[in-house]
């Protein structure tokens, strides 16, 4: 049946996926827009419990997937190609960052520069714990701790460990793009089975799923930004006008490709995101406080990183914490899987540990400088000028409009304010650009050319659950939003400990694992004194001890694992591992009596 209407809409894509996930998309806005107070009850409650229960757990998942990377890319398997071993990489280092930048991260800079030191200035994360008193130049340092640490290491690791697997499974064993074959060394052709498919639909939903809550926040900016400007009501129809305008430009991005749109679309959009950087640098007159203070902080939180990255607020208990750090790592990682597919795409010909490093510490680079410059300029306008912005984010909680109050201080604000919210909209365009062609290969399970009508339906699909949580939700636009990623978020931190699991196994299948170091076997040494003793008594055997150190074998020969046998062997390249790397006594076939090689 579901073939028959496949063909019958001209689709080239897998039945089952696609459609199983449509109907969960479409099941989902039907029920929240027919069962909205029942619907947002269960939300509300099932959240509730994992923020109380499991929120230690998101901490921990992110932090255990930061030093595993670490771990794999400073060993051996650092040096694996993502790829062809002679082919080079692809994309230039200068592209590559711009397109990590504008699918990763460019978006929640622009919602967030501002917001979050200011509302953890104004609201320590730490306050009552450490008696931090808000507005002071302890609450300023502190929220600068947290804001590097919510967006920065531990942000990337969450994209850059799926990315990876993508990149291996995709680029070296040549697997499908799709969830299901990180799974592959546990899996094997069951990839293709029920259990694969599972794993691919709850992947592409909850893409889906995550995209929107991006899309919802951005509208809400932009809502925010041009009731600053131009005085337009924040009402559900003026966001439904926004969520149709963003997701139609991401349309006609979508039609023309990676090269021409999106490629195109995220070297716009970082030039013009560095300029509105220098500009706030060098416009509001506190540039030597700004650099001053942007190193400063970055030291404070490497000192402070691992306190921060197991911190659970246990004696204070505030719940400060799951608001804020479970939310973002829950919904990051439901961007993963798109994320994750897109930087792989564009990676293929880096070395494990090129793609680590490169992948982490870029933009986590540029996130420090982002967050410090915005961040301290907010807090020289609070402690050295007029002051405001706190009242304004915190007091009447306007994070959505923080960025234009912001603005509001510095010289041509009328100008620089239309000028980001044209930069917001590029990234949340490139944002749905980027989702709907990612999970159409998802869908599909190949790259090559399918019907654009299928890349369209995922770009819809992304606005109405942007719409369905945003206007029809009943409630809070922002609360249903957090709620919704939460639940989202869970089965995804879950995939991630099998997704280690799954990579480091396949590379040791295919790097070929190497045996245990051999080494000669020595006799026990014993005092002269004793050895005549032993000699005497009749009760001891002295064969097998000596005075003078004495070698009970020679030492092993290594030599490359993968060579073809020589004379040793007789030219034939045969035996196992130990036996061809000469680092144990093996019997080669034809080659007579076992004997140390």
């Amino acid at each position: 049946m579901l073939n028959r209407l496949h063909d019958a809409l001209h689709l080239r894509t897998s039945p089952v996926i696609f459609f199983g996930s449509a109907a969960i998309i479409i099941a989902f806005v039907i029920g929240t827009i027919a069962f909205t107070d029942p619907l947002n009850a269960a939300v509300s409650v099932a959240s509730d419990w994992l923020l109380t229960n499991l929120g230690w757990f998101y901490i921990l998942g992110v932090t255990m997937f930061l030093a595993f990377l670490i771990f794999i890319a400073v060993g051996r398997f650092g040096r694996v190609k993502l790829g062809p071993d002679e082919e080079p990489p692809e994309h230039s280092g200068a592209a590559w960052f711009a397109m990590l930048f504008a699918a990763g991260i460019g978006s929640i800079l622009m919602f967030w520069g501002v917001a979050e030191p200011i509302s953890h200035f104004g609201d320590p994360p730490r306050g009552p714990s450490l008696g931090i008193e808000a507005g002071s130049v302890a609450a300023a340092k502190d929220a600068m701790n947290y804001t590097y640490y919510h967006f920065t290491l531990h942000t990337w690791t969450i994209f850059t460990l799926p990315a990876l697997c993508f990149a291996y499974f995709i680029h070296k064993r040549n697997l499908p793009p799709r969830v299901s074959s990180i799974f592959q060394p546990i899996l094997g052709e069951g990839i293709h089975g029920p259990i694969g498919k599972i794993i691919d639909i709850v992947a592409i939903v909850g893409t889906v799923f995550g995209i929107a809550v991006s899309i919802g926040l951005g509208t809400l900016q932009i809502n925010g930004g041009l009731n600053e400007l131009f005085g337009m009501p924040e009402t559900s129809g003026w966001q439904l006008i926004i969520i149709a305008v963003v997701c139609g430009l991401a349309l006609i991005s979508v039609s023309l490709g990676l090269d021409k749109g999106i490629k195109i679309l995220s070297n716009v959009n970082i030039v013009a995101a560095v300029l509105l950087l220098l500009f706030v640098l060098f416009a509001g007159g506190s540039t030597l406080f700004v650099l001053k203070g942007t190193f400063e902080s970055f030291g404070s939180y490497l000192v402070n990183l691992p306190e921060l990255a197991l911190w659970n607020d246990t004696f204070a208990n505030t719940g400060w914490q799951n608001t804020w750090t479970v939310f973002y790592w829950a919904w990051t990682i439901t961007w993963s899987p798109f994320v994750g597919i897109f930087i792989a795409r564009i990676s293929k010909g880096r070395t494990i540990r090129q793609f680590v490093s490169g992948v982490l510490a870029v933009p986590s680079a540029f996130s420090v400088v982002w967050f410090g410059i915005f961040g301290f300029s907010a807090f020289d306008i609070e402690l050295n000028g007029e002051g405001g912005l706190v009242d304004t984010v915190v007091g009447d909680g306007d994070i959505p409009g923080a960025l234009f109050a912001f603005l509001s201080y510095y010289p041509a604000a009328f100008f620089v304010s239309v000028v980001a919210i044209i930069l917001v909209i590029i990234f949340f365009v490139t944002s749905v650009d980027s989702a709907a062609l990612v999970t159409d290969s998802m869908a599909n399970g190949h790259e090559d050319y399918n019907p654009l009508g299928q890349r369209i339906f995922w770009g819809l699909a992304i606005g109405l659950i942007t719409a369905t949580l945003l206007v029809f939700s009943g409630s809070n636009g922002l609360e249903a939003l957090q709620s919704t990623i939460i639940l989202v978020g869970l089965p995804f931190f879950i995939m991630g400990f099998f997704q280690m699991y799954a990579l480091y196994r396949a590379l040791q299948e295919d790097a070929g694992e190497l045996p245990k170091m051999r080494t000669r076997n020595w006799k026990q040494v014993l005092p002269p004194e004793e050895y005549e003793r032993r000699e005497d008594d009749e009760e001891y055997d002295t064969d097998e001890v000596v005075v003078e150190p004495e070698a009970v074998d020679e030492v092993p020969v290594m030599r490359d694992p993968y060579e073809d046998g020589d004379e040793a062997d007789g030219g034939t390249g045969r035996g196992s591992l130990p036996a061809r790397t000469g680092s144990a006594r093996a019997e080669i076939p034809g080659d007579g009596p076992p004997r140390s090689r």
